[in-house]
Order: C-alpha cells, then structure tokens, then sequence
C-alpha cells in the first residue's frame, strides 16, 4: 500500500473555495476540519512539507504547525517517504494482530 500520486484529484477540498484553506487566526480550525475525512490528507502534508510550502492549510495542518514539525525533524529527506513507510509499517502490524486474534478465536 503505497501514497497516491495523483492525489489532488482525490482531495476533500477539490470542489470547495480554494481561498477557504488560505486564511487566518481562528478561521483555520474549520479549514483544518476539510482535511479530516480528507482520504489523502498525508499524501498532501507530505507534498506541503517536501515542498517547503509556506501559506495555507495542507493535509490538516497551518504553516506554522508545518513549521514546527520540520524544524523538530530536520533529518527528515522526504516526507512522502516517511509516511509511505509508517503506513507499511501500520498495515504490517495490523496484519499481525489480525492473525493472532484469529488463532486464538478459532482455538
């Protein structure tokens, strides 16, 4: 299970009023609610992170969130990386658990 590539297409927010995700102060926790249910929210924090993208609300999170995040991870290359590898890792250990759970179900 990898990141989708063409993901903007996907996104919550493709219909919506762009300038919704580009606002200020209180108005950017009902932009950040857009991304929730968003099914490519990592792919595009990823894509605002790599890319250094500095305004706005990407993949739930502000600039200054981003911010703070890349500067407490500066060893962090690629973030679509790092997200593609914490999701193999997520579906790896879920698939463990799931099969434990149905051994012992069915003992």
């Amino acid at each position: 299970m990898g990141m989708i590539t063409d993901w903007p297409s996907l996104a919550a927010c493709q219909n919506g009023d762009p300038d919704a995700l580009f606002v200020q102060g209180a108005e950017q926790n009902v932009a950040k609610r857009i991304c929730r249910s968003c099914p490519v929210r990592y792919e595009c924090l990823a894509d605002a992170l790599d890319n250094r993208i500095e305004f706005g609300v990407w993949g739930g999170m502000t600039e200054r969130e981003r911010r703070a995040l890349l500067r407490r991870h500066p060893q962090v290359t690629s973030w679509r990386k790092m997200f593609e590898a914490a999701m193999k890792k997520s579906a790896k250990d879920k698939a463990s658990k799931d099969r434990i759970l149905a051994a012992t179900t069915s003992s």
